[in-house]
């Protein structure tokens, strides 16, 4: 038995025979050619092409994943209309008169060489979407698609690497779990991996041996671990980790429908974050009473351009139907920091975490903002939607979004669009500044929720994405704790509910205290849901101790 070591990119177990994936390889040097026009012709019937079958996957993955997966096939779409890519190609063809092929695999070194000196992770493995449009062209232009025969057995995948249509194109009955030498959980492979519900490790330290296909390989999705050829005892091992986690499943399902109130009668709402409204089907399939937290960043992240208004009203629509009534609040535009987006041609920082973000972004430019809030304004007749603003630190910010919401509204009254004239407003608690001014910024608000990851770090001083911090990081720390209950206090002292939706939410050591400090909400991973309502339900709290509105 050997062990290889990866990164845990979409959680799970499986084992089964190891099947070693080859992609197609297309070779093409620096061919001249006599006719440069033709080759023109050649090279922008193929882009025709190629751009058609990314739309028909576009579609095929809406249908079976959700829009953020789709979007990866947007977004390769785009990259062939990409002067940096396309422009590259047909330049080339034109200046120097070379094949369409010699061009399109000129262009793919250029691009790629440019993406992995980016030193950015995300950006650098877009290498691989390049890889994979390239490939399709070259196809297409040779005429010949190289395809493997996959086994008629369901098997452990292996690769170096994985587009995201070969990942979406194979048989998914077939596919236990995927191993891939490169890459990592912000690979686009990744995340069709996670919607698929398939075990995948990617990163590993090296390749499992030639010699091992056909054998049996066990894939811990939630570790990163890799068992080639298992031993008896550790294939038994994880059978039975696997049988544990699938009678845990059964056991947690029987709460499904199940209130979340303590022994003693109190009660807490359990609400759910989201990314993208293709997790809607976990929220509903985990009890969730709402969505506390819709990232909608998450729409801006991954793409070349801003999102236009409808491409924001259809997913905002979506979530608001889904949800059946239940409420959805969103929260505004909260890039910055750790979440990029190039296109925001946001300035260089030394302080990213301190720096232009979230609400400091939308208040500086209005448009931007006002774009997305007519977005809400116009779904929010679909069901219960509400607004929240991020990173608020004073009440004239709040009194600015809600000024840029009011113009919204005017726009869309101007144009006779049907909107909710009441929509709640909220915002986050994410600073001590907003904690300490909770009392005033309550009056200005119709709900908190508590952003406990930001809060935690600003409040400790403590950046929460440095590694070498982590033994110093104190999520438990006595004044995390005493700013949540003093928001909490405020927030009641106002009439309005306080919740909180970050990583503190779903920690179960926590729960009873949070329970007792009255807190109206918790919004945590639809997987979490099932797993805290039972916590919840275990408790045994006399009403004397509840601090809420003391």
């Amino acid at each position: 038995m050997d062990v290889i070591q990866g990164t845990g990119t979409s959680p799970g177990i499986a084992s089964g025979p190891l099947f070693f994936y080859r992609h197609p390889v297309f070779q093409a040097g620096y061919k001249k050619v006599s006719d440069p026009e033709k080759e023109l012709a050649r090279y922008e019937t193929a882009r025709k092409a190629v751009a058609a079958r990314y739309e028909e996957l576009y579609e095929h993955t809406l249908k079976v994943s959700g829009e953020e997966e789709a979007q990866i096939f947007q977004i390769h779409g785009m990259m062939l209309d990409d002067d940096d890519f396309s422009g590259f190609i047909t330049d080339m063809i034109h200046t120097q008169s070379v094949s369409a092929e010699s061009a399109v695999f000129a262009a793919a070194s250029h691009l790629e060489q440019m993406l992995k000196e980016s030193g950015d992770d995300y950006i650098t493995e877009r290498s691989a979407d390049v890889k994979e449009i390239v490939t399709a062209l070259l196809e297409t232009l040779s005429g010949k698609v190289k395809i493997q025969q996959m086994p008629d057995r369901p098997v452990i995948l292996y690769a170096d690497e994985l587009s995201p249509s070969e990942t979406v194109n194979f048989d998914h009955d077939k596919i236990l779990g995927l191993m891939t030498l490169h890459g990592s959980g912000n690979s686009h492979s990744a995340i069709l991996a996670r919607s698929m519900g398939i075990p995948a490790v990617s990163g590993l330290e090296k390749a499992p041996a030639k010699s091992l296909a056909g054998k049996t390989v066990i894939v811990n999705g939630n570790n990163g671990t890799i068992y080639t050829d298992p031993d008896d005892s550790t294939t038994a091992r994880f059978t039975a980790e696997k049988d544990n986690a699938l009678r845990e499943k059964k056991e947690l399902q029987l709460l499904v429908g199940q209130p979340d109130r303590t022994l003693d009668g109190h009660e807490i709402e359990l609400f759910a974050n989201i990314g993208n409204q293709a997790e809607i089907r976990d929220v509903l399939e985990n009890d969730a009473g709402g969505i506390g937290l819709f990232r909608s960043e998450f729409l801006y992240l991954g793409r070349t351009s801003y999102p236009d208004e409808e491409i924001l009203f259809s997913a905002y629509r979506t979530a608001a139907e889904g949800m059946h009534g239940k409420k959805v609040i969103i929260r505004t535009i909260d890039i910055g920091a750790d979440k990029k987006a190039d296109y925001f041609g946001l300035p260089g920082e030394d302080n990213p975490a301190m720096g232009m973000r979230a609400i400091r972004i939308c208040l500086t430019r209005p448009e931007l903002f006002k774009t997305q809030l007519r977005a809400i304004l116009r779904a929010s007749v679909f069901g219960n939607l509400a607004v929240m603003f991020p990173m608020i630190i004073s009440p004239g910010e709040i009194r600015k979004a809600k000024a840029i919401l009011s113009e919204a509204e005017r726009e869309l009254a101007a144009k006779q669009t049907v909107f909710n004239e009441h929509i709640e407003t909220g915002i986050m608690i994410e600073t001590p500044a907003a904690a300490i001014m909770s009392d005033i910024l309550a009056k200005e608000c119709d709900f908190f929720s508590i952003g406990t990851n930001d809060l935690t770090q600003y409040t400790l001083a403590i950046d929460r994405q440095n590694p070498e911090l982590a033994d110093f990081l104190d999520t438990h720390h006595p004044a995390v704790l005493r700013l949540i209950e003093t928001t909490v206090r405020n927030a009641h002292r106002e009439g309005i509910k306080a919740g909180i939706c970050g990583e503190l939410a779903a920690d179960p050591e926590l729960t009873e205290t949070f329970v007792k400090m009255g807190v109206d909400e918790l919004s945590v991973a639809p997987s979490a849901i099932l797993p805290l309502r039972r916590r919840i339900r275990s408790l045994n709290i006399s009403v004397a101790q509840i601090k809420a509105g003391s």
